[in-house]
């Protein structure tokens, strides 16, 4: 009966080592959601992302106001008859002696 009560502890063990650490374990488990997660957090953020800039090109595709002012402010552009005028900070040039 011993050696019965053995063999059937070291078989316990053993499907115990292998259900927690071996390959399809629970560690291997819990490391994979843990991914998962982690994948899903990132396409949450980049879902948003790309509804913000859907939303901004349905504006410029729709607005002429918008497209001014993303003209005008991104790439400097001036209406006819308007000047420009660029101030500059003196105290980033050097100073002469």
């Amino acid at each position: 009966m011993r050696p019965l009560l053995l063999v059937l502890l070291g078989l316990f063990v053993l499907l115990q080592y292998r259900l927690w650490f071996g390959d399809g374990g629970i560690r291997e488990r819990q490391t994979l959601e843990a991914q998962v997660q982690e994948g899903e957090t990132s396409n949450q953020v980049l879902r948003e992302r790309n509804d913000a800039l859907a939303q901004q090109v349905l504006e410029l595709q729709e607005g002429s106001e918008m497209l001014e002012a993303v003209a005008r402010e991104e790439l400097g552009l001036v209406r006819e008859g308007e000047e420009f005028i660029l101030f500059v900070d003196d105290a980033n040039e050097e100073s002469s002696p």
